[in-house]
């Protein structure tokens, strides 16, 4: 604690005597000045016992006394030095009477006293505290060193730290998320400053910022946030909350928390880099159709990843989209973040302009995925006006085995080419084989490929030589049967054989193949789409 009025007043060797303020004797003295001048409040910076013996000012004029003890109050002096025996015998009523009214502190020095013996008695109890500070925070340094090493590690060393503060903390990943807190009912605090630490994540890193009391259940604090990691991507960040701003020993022990999160998060993203690389070559040999291999190669690093049916997620941003590695590392800190809280092993392999995720199927991180997936539809559904892409497209697979993860990639792949011809954000493998092709027609190479091939039959129908177009959908539609396709166009069956005669001739292809049936019937449906 530093020097207080209280602990100067029981400081034998000084024998000082109070006579106003006995009241607030527990404030805390930053120095102790001495200042003959009439008017010291220029040159006082808050938290000083300021020392007289009266040399210019009359110590026995009331009305001098009430402005000059009101305007060192004001200033923030926290107690006023009279030495007896100099200029005044004894402290003039005047000066007393204007300290009590103020309520400022005001202590009589003895003659055989001198100013400097306060001014030493002070500057020796500062240096003390300040000590004792340094060797608590080196303590606390020894302390929040062996909890990061402990096999809790950043929950363990948040633990310490709480109770090193006698308050709280808490730690978020990169994606805003609490990932340890302490004591327990920090969790309940720490998710509510989640506005607060979105807009520190959004600064470069390192950033901090206080917050002030919410009056909560807790009775109110003072949070300070902290952003962690050496670059300018902020890979984490540390709340600590306190009833009363951070002391100096409190500071050294934050300080020393800021640095082990930041070595452990740095060391962390160095082995995920490697975990990467591996997981790239192990993602190779399930593609390339060697199962065992990357089984081998994988070891116990991914857990039963290669144990359990998994689904590939490949997620895709445009090309030269501006802000492309952004969106892609939002993802892949929501991967990140739900693989880490369920304990869940992931493969993750980033791309380029592309990342590559092997999870386990009805698992947090396909949930994670598909969640921000759909996070990113809903704010392109309330954009009021259409804006170019900002978000990556995202293609799912079905239920995977390893041996067949070749499949389940061609099948994540074609999900997200369907998701990029829709302008859609999410497709399901299931929700394209589930559903109808038609939808798939809808493309500008198919449409002109089936106006290429219908153009000829159109062109015919223009000049009044027949409908030959509705005439061969209806008979496609009939499967053939031509008395069938004739009822349905009000027609002869002979007229309708001409017609596909006809059809067959101006084409150059015959209608027996089932290929021509297939590639017309699809046609014809394509230019509907395409009309509708």
């Amino acid at each position: 604690m530093p020097p207080t009025l209280a602990s100067l007043v029981q400081h034998s060797a000084l024998k000082l005597t109070v006579l106003a303020g006995e009241d607030r004797l527990d404030t805390p003295v930053r120095w102790a000045h001495v200042s003959e001048l009439a008017d010291p409040v220029p040159w006082m910076d808050g938290g000083e016992l300021l020392l007289i013996t009266a040399m210019k000012i009359d110590a026995e004029d009331r009305e001098a006394m009430r402005r000059y003890v009101r305007r060192l109050v004001r200033a923030g002096v926290v107690g006023l030095g009279f030495a007896v025996g100099v200029n005044y015998e004894h402290v003039p009523d005047a000066l007393v009477e204007a300290a009590r009214e103020e309520g400022l502190p005001l202590l009589e020095v003895p003659r055989r006293t001198p100013f400097l013996a306060i001014t030493k008695a002070v500057s020796a109890a500062i240096a003390a505290d300040q000590y004792r500070a340094v060797t608590a925070g080196f303590e606390a340094q020894r302390e929040l060193t062996r909890a990061a090493l402990a096999p809790e590690g950043p929950a363990a060393l948040i633990a310490r730290l709480a109770a090193h503060l006698g308050g709280w903390a808490a730690l978020y990943d990169a994606s805003g998320a609490v990932v340890a807190a302490a004591p327990d009912w920090a969790a309940r605090r720490a998710a509510r400053l989640g506005a607060d630490v979105e807009r520190l994540r959004e600064r470069p890193a390192p950033a901090t910022t206080v917050v002030g009391s919410d009056g909560a259940e807790e009775g109110g604090d003072r949070v300070e946030l902290q952003s962690l990691g050496s670059g300018r991507r902020t890979r984490g960040v540390l709340a600590v909350g306190t009833d009363a701003p951070l002391g100096t020993a409190e500071r050294y022990a934050v300080h020393s928390a800021i640095a082990l999160l930041t070595l452990t998060t740095e060391r962390s993203r160095a082995l995920q880099d490697a975990e990467q690389r591996l997981g790239a070559a192990v993602l190779r040999m399930l593609l390339a159709g060697e199962p065992e291999n990357a089984r081998t190669v994988a070891g116990e690093l991914y857990g039963g990843l290669l144990d359990a049916p998994f689904r590939i997620v490949v997620a895709e941003t445009a090309e030269g989209q501006a802000d492309a590695d952004a969106v892609l590392a939002a993802l892949a800190d929501a991967v990140d973040t739900a693989a880490s809280r369920a304990a869940e092993p992931v493969l993750a392999v980033p791309e380029g302009h592309r990342i590559v995720v092997l999870a386990p199927d009805g698992g947090a991180v396909v949930a994670a995925c598909i969640a921000h997936a759909r996070a990113a539809e809903a704010r392109r559904a309330g954009s009021a006006e259409p804006a170019p892409a900002t978000e990556a497209s995202l293609g799912v697979s079905a239920p995977a085995a390893p041996a067949a993860a070749g499949t389940a990639f061609r099948q994540a792949e074609q999900a997200l080419s369907v998701a990029r011809r829709r302008g859609r954000v999410l497709v399901e493998h299931e929700e394209v084989s589930a559903g109808s092709v038609l939808p798939l027609l809808a493309d500008d190479a198919v449409r002109a490929f089936a106006d290429g091939m219908l153009r000829a039959l159109y062109e015919h129908d223009a000049k009044g030589r027949g409908d030959l177009v509705a005439s061969l959908r209806a008979w496609l539609a009939r499967h053939g049967q031509w008395d069938a396709a004739a009822a349905d166009l009000g027609v002869h069956r002979h007229t309708l054989r001409y017609r596909m005669r006809r059809v067959e001739e101006i084409l150059g292809r015959s209608l027996d193949d089932p290929d021509v049936r297939m590639e017309l019937w699809l046609a014809l449906k394509a230019t509907s789409t395409g009309a509708a």
